[in-house]
């Protein structure tokens, strides 16, 4: 079987502000589409990427800013933090997880747990290894992204 992930469902409380926000972040919009009063889709997809956003009126019950975690994958996380900064987003500054694991527990940058052994540091990982390096961003409803540097995939990937 093949499974491919196509548009991910983003809660957004104004679809004109989230629409926006993303078009500003650099996200193509490739859908505005209405269908009467009470539905309205809007699809976005970021630069680079094959999966979408979609938002919009009656496209979800969920509450927003419910979406957490999101990770959009870069190979560069200077360049990108630069980027979206130029762009007016506010991100947060670059950090690696002290023991080389996946960010732990932050949404929008903000530690909500700590694992033992575990500790977010500033800046790039030191040795700028594939999957060690983030940044995140939130949009205005505060759904939760994470950039996440990845210059050499792991084997079968």
């Amino acid at each position: 079987m093949y499974l491919k992930l196509e548009v991910i469902v983003l809660p957004v409380s104004d679809v004109d502000r989230a629409k926006a926000f993303y078009e500003k972040a650099g996200f193509r919009l490739d859908l505005d589409k209405t269908a009467g009063e009470d539905w309205r889709g809007v699809q976005l997809t970021p630069p680079g990427s094959e999966c979408s956003i979609i938002f919009g009126k009656g496209i979800t019950s969920a509450a927003p800013g419910s979406a957490q975690g999101l990770y959009l994958i870069v190979t560069d996380i200077e360049e990108a933090h630069a980027e979206l900064a130029h762009r007016g987003i506010k991100v947060s500054e670059i950090f690696h997880d002290a023991g080389g694991l996946l960010h732990h527990g932050h949404e929008a940058g903000e530690v909500t747990h700590r694992v033992e052994g575990q500790e977010r540091l500033d800046g790039p990982h030191p040795e700028r290894a594939s999957y060690g390096s983030y940044l995140t961003f939130s949009d205005p409803d505060g759904n939760g992204w994470v950039l996440q540097e990845i210059t050499k995939r792991l084997p079968g990937r």
